[in-house]
């Protein structure tokens, strides 16, 4: 398994803009991934609240890191369906991602992300997705 450093450095290396969002993998766990979006005011859309497509962005991204440690850095692994409910109003602070492999298989993996404003408690959005996963 990879450690979160080793996924970051992946993301980033592969996705330079990832640097630029301020992508950050804090943690990796067997089947699990926690990644953190470093808060701009370029998150902000009209009426003060963080972006859909900033929110749809993290979730993939802790989606792809958890894909990434648990597959020892497999980076052709690619999104192939993301579903996402909006909950609650994001805060302007950092967005933390909280990504859990639920089924592992040859071909694809099923994921969900839970993702939060940093500081508080309450789920921001729930996000399932499936990743596919390229034959070795």
């Amino acid at each position: 398994m990879l450690t979160a450093k080793q996924v970051e450095a992946l993301i980033r290396g592969g996705l330079p803009a990832a640097a630029e969002q301020g992508v950050v993998v804090e943690s990796v766990g067997e089947k699990r991934a926690r990644v953190r979006y470093r808060f701009t005011e370029s998150m902000i859309r009209p009426g003060g609240t963080v972006s859909g497509p900033t929110l749809m962005s993290l979730a993939d991204a802790a989606m792809y890191a958890a894909i990434l440690a648990n597959l020892d850095g497999q980076e052709m692994a690619v999104t192939q369906n993301l579903n996402i409910n909006f909950l609650s109003k994001p805060g302007q602070a950092d967005l933390i991602g909280d990504a859990e492999i639920l089924r592992l298989g040859r071909r694809s993996a099923m994921l969900e992300v839970r993702l939060y404003s940093d500081g508080n408690d309450v789920m921001v959005a729930h996000v399932t997705g499936t990743y596919a996963i390229p034959r070795s």
